[in-house]
């Protein structure tokens, strides 16, 4: 036989559970500003019938529902959408990195412009065409000395502003491996808290969203997969459970799994000595956590998968191919090859020719350039204008005059020396000292080009693809707004029908007397 309180104890459901609705909305309207918060909904149902089901079950010519109950309290999310969102993170934060890399090699280079080493060597070669024709002006040979050192220094700042950049790139590496430790221990943090709440039989939401908004970071800087494990317990099906992060590349050996459960690997450089990055990198070592191998594992930088942020760093700072070859590739080290190739060439053959001619005294030409560190090979770091020439204008052998002649003013061999930007015989593959230079140049901004426009296309992926996770995962205090007045309707009915039980109650208590009364 059903109860003479059924009535008042089903509005009861409803009035608690449009309360928890209404809860719920005031959660999403509070944190509709939060980063990385998604919108969070209550799944009602209904509760079971009466009469229940059993051999002592009474009968009624019917099944009285008796209300309805908050079954549980979920987040809105997709998790293919979230797979989308860090796959184009990792591929925006690679060419994002690699374009900053360029920009500040192309700050430094400076080309075109009034300052860069081009417009020094063509101020340099236009002297000596002005030498060539008065090789015996004071002023003519003072300024090709000037200009020329004005050409080593050219050489002396690039390369000391790139290997300073390159420090940098390094720094940011360091710092980088720092970050991706800092985050993977975050996230093996907040798995054992989820840990701890999902056997009770609650959906700690907030902890879901705090450990995507880590997984995001760290999808910009490495690509990573991630697999779920339950929790057992009273834990909801619908609960996520704790996430597995495996960080990928293309070695044979699988995904380096750097976060199970609570357990947590870390990360760092190959090769470091005394906090100091080596010159190339070799690769990065995970160890502890859920890598048992005692020497861990390693990531050999050749293995990383052309995506994410620390790729990009790793390419631009230099690192070392694999056996055979061994040599050391990237953008900044190339770069840096490329200028000691160029002024090597260059600083070789114009002494050669320098030593060729016959000074203003008729003696034979000194090295015109010379190593200021004492090494045995010209370098664009090195490279400066011999001092006795600096000091005297008059040891410049512009002149192709026999030795100890008269004639010491012919001004010929200046003008060699004036063909020497232009000799393709320099050892520059087949290039002259200006042609190579201006490939370098060129090269570099089809690069930064690419660089540029893959950023642009990866954002605008990235945008779109955070676009439709916003609509689906993001508050809408429009939306918000409809349902609150929904579950307000619902909660002010729920009250009402109390209140007709109340007083159908008051009826049959207060106003149903005795016989004969």
């Amino acid at each position: 036989m059903r109860s003479t309180f059924m009535g008042l104890e089903t509005s009861k459901r409803g009035l608690y559970t449009q309360q928890t609705a209404l809860y719920t909305t005031g959660h999403n309207i509070g944190n509709a500003n939060t980063p990385g918060y998604s919108r969070q909904r209550v799944n009602m149902q209904a509760t079971s019938g009466f009469p229940g089901v059993g051999m002592n079950a009474g009968t009624m010519p019917g099944f009285l529902g008796t209300g309805v109950e908050a079954g549980s309290i979920q987040r809105i999310r997709d998790t293919f959408v979230d797979h989308q969102f860090r796959s184009e993170s990792t591929k925006l934060g690679y060419w994002e990195s690699r374009s900053n890399a360029i920009a500040q090699m192309e700050d430094v280079i400076g080309e075109p412009s009034e300052y860069g080493l081009q417009k020094s060597m063509s101020d340099f070669w236009q002297s000596l065409q002005t030498l060539a024709a008065n090789p015996e002006n004071g002023g003519a040979r003072a300024v090709v000395v000037e200009r020329g050192a004005a050409v080593a220094d050219s050489f002396n700042y690039i390369f000391k502003s790139v290997s300073e950049i390159k420090g940098n790139l390094g720094d940011e590496i360091d710092f980088g491996t720092k970050t991706i430790n800092s985050l993977l221990s975050q996230i093996g943090e907040l798995n054992k808290q989820i840990a701890t709440v999902e056997p009770n039989g609650y959906l700690p939401n907030d902890l879901y969203d705090a450990r995507d908004g880590l997984l995001d970071q760290l999808s910009s800087l490495v690509p990573i997969e991630t697999s779920y494990e339950k929790t057992g317990g009273r834990a909801p099906a619908i609960a996520e459970g704790t996430v597995t992060v495996k960080i990928k590349h293309n070695g044979t050996e699988g995904a380096i799994t750097v976060v199970q459960k609570n357990k947590v690997a870390e990360m760092s450089v190959n090769g470091k000595v005394d906090g100091a990055l080596p010159d190339a990198m070799t690769g990065f070592t995970f160890k502890g956590g859920p890598i048992t191998e005692p020497e861990g594992k390693s990531l050999d930088v050749n293995d990383m998968i052309k995506s994410g942020e620390m790729r990009s760093l790793v390419e631009s700072y230099g690192y070392t191919t694999p056996p055979p070859e061994s040599t050391v590739k990237g953008l900044y080290p190339e770069m840096m090859a490329k200028l000691d190739k160029m002024a090597s060439a260059f600083a070789e053959a114009f002494n050669t020719v320098h030593e060729s001619g016959t000074d203003l005294k008729g003696a034979q030409g000194e090295p015109f350039f010379v190593k200021n560190d004492g090494t045995d090979t010209f370098t664009a770091s090195n490279i400066a204008v011999n001092e006795a020439i600096r000091k005297d204008p008059n040891l410049l052998a512009a002149s192709t005059s026999p030795i100890g002649s008269a004639e010491v003013g012919n001004g010929q061999n200046a003008k060699k020396l004036g063909d020497v930007f232009f000799d393709k015989k320099v050892g520059l593959d087949g290039s002259s000292v200006q042609s190579f230079y201006a490939q370098a140049i060129g090269q570099l901004g089809v690069e930064g080009q690419q660089a540029i426009k893959m950023t642009d296309s990866s954002g605008t992926l990235l945008l779109s693809v955070s676009n439709r996770r916003d609509s689906i995962s993001s508050v809408s205090l429009d939306e918000e707004m409809t349902d609150m007045i929904r579950f307000q309707q619902a909660y002010n009915a729920s009250a009402r029908m109390i209140t007709v039980m109340d007083e159908a109650l008051d009826k049959i208590i207060n106003g149903m007397g005795t016989v004969g009364r």
